[in-house]
Order: structure tokens, then sequence, then C-alpha cells
């Protein structure tokens, strides 16, 4: 059953390796649906199934204005390493620099069970790496090069803004 909130670090939930998707119907969707509103009112740009208690293959993303769901995702190719800050919704008040590649190309399946590809760059990019790791049982903390907490006097006005 879904969480109606965030599982937080150290939740064993989010240690452990998801399981594939294998029946696309309509309880599928209304998870996604549930996933959408719990991250949007916790201010995120990505959800993974393991975050809300359900140990699915499924992660949800919102860079900008657009929702994307990837199912069973996989990454198939990445390219042009850089160093960048992130969070975590499991992990309240902490902020890492996590190296990651700026570009990948991923399979998944949609809510009808279809497969795609996508190459994407940038946030989006970021996040599928993220939401990745996630569905892996692996946290940001674990390949950060450095954690803080955001409240530390170390950060910038500019970096307390992401």
């Amino acid at each position: 059953m879904i969480s109606e909130k965030i599982i937080l670090y150290p939740n064993d939930i989010l240690k452990k390796k998801t399981q594939n998707v294998v029946n696309f119907d309509k309880s599928l969707n209304n998870i996604i649906n549930k996933m959408k509103k719990i991250m949007v009112l916790n201010s995120g740009v990505g959800l993974a199934a393991n975050q809300v208690g359900l140990e699915l293959s499924l992660f949800i993303a919102k860079p900008k204005d657009k929702f994307y769901v990837f199912i069973n995702p996989e990454i198939i190719s990445f390219k042009d390493e850089e160093i960048k800050e992130e969070g975590c919704l499991s992990i309240p008040n902490k902020w890492g620099i996590v190296k990651r590649y700026n570009e990948v190309k991923i399979k998944f399946y949609d809510l009808r069970g279809r497969k795609h590809t996508l190459k994407t760059k940038g946030l989006l990019a970021h996040i599928i790496q993220h939401e990745i790791d996630h569905l892996n049982g692996i946290l940001f903390i674990e390949k950060a090069l450095e954690v803080y907490d955001i409240n530390s006097d170390s950060l910038s006005k500019d970096d307390k803004k992401n």
C-alpha cells in the first residue's frame, strides 16, 4: 500500500532493490497519480516508488512543467561526467556534491506497457540517475563527494534557492 508521506532515511525499504512492474493496469495508474500529488506537495522534482513504500521499479520526474513516468527503467548509455549539487526528499535538510552524467539514454515502459527510449541532458538526466539509484537501493549520500546540512553557513544565498 502506498504511503501518504515520504519514507525517510534510514528506513530499510530505501536500501532494497525494487521489483519490475509486471501488471500495467488501473492500479498502476492510481499509484502514479498518488505519487504525483505527494511529490508536488513536497516540492520535489523526482520520486521513486520505494520512497512511498512500494517495492516497484518505477519513478516519476517533473524537472519543469511536464511529468514523466518511467517504469522498469534502465540506462543504456551516458556521457559527459559533471559534478552537481543534489538533495533528496527522503533525506531532508541534507545536500551533497555528486558526480553524475550530463547526458543519458534510457529505456523504459509507459503506463500502458509500451517500451520507449529517451535521450536527455541536464536536470532530467540527473533526476533519472538519482531515481534509478533509489530503485537499486542506493542513496545519493552514498555517492556524494561531500554531504552537508542545508542550514550550514557554508552555503551561499544562491545555493539555498535550489
